[in-house]
């Protein structure tokens, strides 16, 4: 998996953490977009672009898709650009 970008997370527990912005991981039937931005409505932002990744299975912070074509790659493009304004946001 590679990754970018800085995610910090807390659990109610306390529990802290870091995990990447952004990262991406080859599975034996999918590819993997972990997108651990929020949406600044309390949501993750990969969620919020449901509707636009209709090919994708997409959970709280992943996107799963099989081919790249299966996408469209603006909306992709748009989801990744958010996810790297909102890490440079949150870090200033």
């Amino acid at each position: 998996m590679i990754g970018y970008g800085r995610y910090q997370y807390r659990y109610a527990s306390g529990r802290e953490g870091d995990w990447c912005l952004l990262g991406l991981a080859s599975h034996k039937r999918y590819i993997s977009l972990y997108v651990t931005a929020e949406d600044g409505k309390g949501g993750y932002l990969a969620e919020a672009y449901r509707d636009r990744l209709p090919k994708a299975d997409i959970g709280k912070s992943c996107v799963r898709f099989r081919r790249l074509d299966d996408l469209d790659q603006d909306s992709l493009r748009e989801l990744v650009r958010e996810a790297a304004r909102s890490s440079a946001a949150s870090a200033t």
